[in-house]
């Protein structure tokens, strides 16, 4: 009365359910494929860039900093990077500071 029968499965059956389960898992996996293609791939080409930019600089190019100061690398170094922004006024910054690398003759003030 409260014990329900018990059937053997068929051998397609086993089958059918190892290919059912490997279904259910493709979306999950296509979704990872997308997420690599669309997100993480741009953005380690993004760094690859930002980093030959960095590896790069040399004296008398005309960059933008992260804080939107704009001007003339006067000196590099390892870690760090000379800027003049003005006549007789420059600061130093940390090379991953430094955004964008303009053309020459961008920067006319100084």
């Amino acid at each position: 009365m409260f014990i329900s029968n018990a059937y053997a499965q068929s051998p397609t059956d086993a089958l059918g359910g190892l290919s059912s389960n490997l279904t259910s898992f493709l979306p999950i996996i296509l979704m990872f494929v997308v997420l690599y293609f669309l997100m993480i791939r741009p953005q380690m080409k993004r760094q690859k860039e930002q980093k030959s930019m960095m590896d790069a600089l040399a004296k008398g190019d005309e960059v933008i900093t992260a804080g939107g100061m704009l001007g003339k690398v006067s000196k590099v170094t390892d870690a760090y990077v000379t800027i003049e922004i003005a006549a007789n006024t420059e600061i130093t910054v940390q090379k991953s500071a430094v955004t964008t690398l303009l053309p020459k003759g961008t920067i006319k003030a100084l």
